[in-house]
């Protein structure tokens, strides 16, 4: 268990490093001048040389990376264009509000998915399982910010029972503030259950086919208990990286849904960022997308040995 745990913490370093390359790249490819942006277009041709030299932007691409890059590592994403602010203490309060959004919604939706796929699979080709797989099916073809406006305009518009824009933080108001997320995470984790349920009932099939479990309902087994300790577990593996590539990808930047509810979070000031033409924020919420990414595939990795036995034994 350890030796696996040092080779895959030891893999995240070339990726890390690509990621790092990819991101510093991607920025430079922007059109435009971060040095005009910053000073204006009434700017001078001497001041717009002085602040290049200033932030480095003279010298030759490997060392402008080296310098960048040695100042990530450090914690200085260095400070918005538009506000002055330090960029990473802004990357991590945006973030705190995706995170809590994106986490409770996929744990409701694995809570909701996984049993769902369960049964499916237990009654296959039954009324049961073309109900659920075709629920699955409707809620996985439905785009994100549709099912939210639908959302927004029943329950915000219609039923008045829930704000319709706005966000106030858990420290200000925590009754409050939970009418505000209400909606983003039912949008969130309505559109993740049709992806999670189908790939946790073709996982529990493909189980349910296995020698064992024959054995197991031979032996007498009652049908719940064939399906909790002998399906269930085995069948986990495939939909716990479902969850870790959903979580990845949702955790780095929710910015149809932030953008629909008008929430404060990372994905939103990215695309807010990307218009102002704030590059240091574009450049750190780049990088810090694609680090949570890695970290969250990473974890996924590091917890296959709790599900699958034959990872440990390996």
């Amino acid at each position: 268990m350890f030796g696996y745990l040092v080779r895959r913490l030891a893999m995240t370093i070339p990726t890390l490093l690509l990621v790092a390359i990819t991101v510093f790249a991607l920025v430079r490819l922007i059109p435009g001048d971060p040095v005009q942006v910053m000073l204006g277009d009434s700017a001078d041709p001497a001041q717009l040389e002085q602040l290049r030299r200033q932030m480095g932007l003279d010298q030759s691409i490997p060392v402008q990376f080296g310098y960048w890059l040695a100042k990530v590592a450090v914690g200085d994403f260095g400070h918005s264009i538009t506000n002055g602010l330090a960029v990473l203490p802004l990357i991590l309060e945006r973030f705190q509000v995706s995170a809590l959004i994106v986490l409770v919604a996929v744990t409701i939706a694995a809570c909701v998915a996984v049993p769902a796929g369960l049964i499916a699979a237990w009654r296959q080709n039954s009324a049961t399982d073309l109900a659920i797989t075709a629920g699955a099916t409707l809620l996985l073809s439905i785009p994100s910010f549709w099912l939210g406006l639908l959302l927004l305009l029943l329950f915000g518009l219609k039923l008045k029972w829930l704000p319709v824009i706005g966000y106030v933080p858990f420290s200000d108001n925590f009754g409050q503030a939970l009418t505000f997320i209400v909606l983003p995470i039912a949008t969130l984790a309505m559109i993740e259950i049709g992806a999670l349920t189908r790939m946790s009932r073709a996982s529990s099939i493909e189980v349910l086919r296995l020698e064992y479990v024959t054995h197991a309902r031979a032996k007498g087994a009652p049908e719940w208990r064939v399906l909790g300790r002998h399906v269930l577990p085995n069948a986990f593996a495939p939909t716990w990286t479902l969850i870790g590539l959903i979580l990845g990808h949702l955790l780095g930047g929710i910015a149809v849904i932030e953008t629909v509810f008008t929430l404060p979070g990372l994905g939103r000031l990215l695309v807010d960022s990307i218009f102002a033409r704030d590059y240091p924020v574009v450049q750190g919420c780049l990088l810090f997308t694609a680090v949570i990414y890695v970290v969250v595939n990473l974890i996924v990795d590091l917890c296959y040995p709790l599900f699958d036995p034959r990872v440990a034994a390996e």
